[in-house]
């Protein structure tokens, strides 16, 4: 409801402007500290390797499947919105330790999300824009599919975390990107890695130098935010475009950020904004503004 009626003052300003109304850049309004706009906690806890899921490997093991939880350290609130974070690594390497998840799962945390960065199963070889073989094309799936079970993980958790089961959003980089878009896009088919009989799809899905490969979007698809360097030759800044265009053909929003010149991953470089249209973002599209107070 609330996503309808901003749309629909949206829809007032471009006849007013001749211009959209781009949520990712609409800083919400409120008297500082701002829960979910800005850092309203100093610190924030985090607890290790909590096992989310097992799923059997290509090579025929079953690998137990972990994840870190961000929480904001003393916060009393109940029903808070929880971002499941990607790592990348070509889907052969990369940990839920990665350095920019870890950056952006203590920012979030501190801004009053919960936060979990995900392990999931790898695959030999991985994956590259020039080659895809039978193995990557089944480790992507593999992502996707871990990934689904940790959003379940969180539904099935979600009083004991503190969560709305119905604000969680999913984010990642690079080959993390390329699955948080994956499940954004195609939660009809969620795998067998953990937590059956919980759904498995997002309410956002943002994206940092990834782009939806496989599956298929459909109306009710998650909403998502993009960032992408246009000389990027990893995953191609075309793949992304691509990504946009399909969206809105299906009548979907995605917003791209394009930096120009920009490569593979530039997080360090444009750190303030991927944290600020990201904050924006997931703040209109999870309806934050209503988060019950207690």
């Amino acid at each position: 409801m609330r996503r309808r009626l901003l749309v629909l003052i949206c829809a007032a300003v471009v006849a007013l402007v001749a211009s959209g109304c781009d949520l990712r850049t609409l800083v919400p309004d409120g008297v500082a500290p701002l829960r979910f706009r800005d850092e309203v906690f100093s610190s924030v806890t985090v607890t290790s390797n909590v096992v989310y899921g097992s799923a059997v490997t290509q090579t025929g093991t079953t690998q137990s499947l972990v994840l870190d939880v961000y929480q904001p350290t003393g916060d009393t609130l109940t029903g808070r919105p929880a971002i499941v974070w990607v790592h990348g690594g070509s889907f052969s390497s990369g940990s839920k330790t990665s350095a920019e998840l870890v950056d952006e799962a203590t920012t979030f945390a501190k801004k009053g999300y919960v936060n979990v960065s995900i392990n999931y199963r790898l695959v030999a070889g991985g994956c590259s824009s020039g080659t895809i073989t039978a193995a990557c094309v089944t480790g992507i799936q593999d992502a996707k599919h871990d990934a689904q079970a940790a959003v379940r993980f969180l539904r099935a958790n979600a009083a004991a975390y503190g969560i709305d089961g119905r604000r969680i959003a999913i984010g990642g980089t690079s080959a993390g990107a390329i699955t948080a878009l994956n499940v954004g896009y195609d939660s009809g088919d969620p795998g067998t890695s953990g937590n059956p009989g919980w759904p498995s799809n997002v309410s956002a899905a943002v994206s940092l130098s990834g782009a939806h490969v496989f599956g298929s979007m459909e109306a009710g698809d998650a909403p998502a935010l993009l960032f992408h360097g246009s000389s990027d030759t990893v995953v191609p800044y075309q793949w992304a475009v691509n990504t946009e265009t399909d969206a809105a053909t299906a009548g979907l929003t995605a917003y791209l950020t394009t930096w120009t010149g920009a490569g593979h991953v530039p997080y360090t470089q444009h750190r303030t904004q991927i944290i600020d249209e990201t904050t924006n973002f997931l703040y209109w599209e999870l309806d934050l503004a209503h988060v019950p107070a207690a």
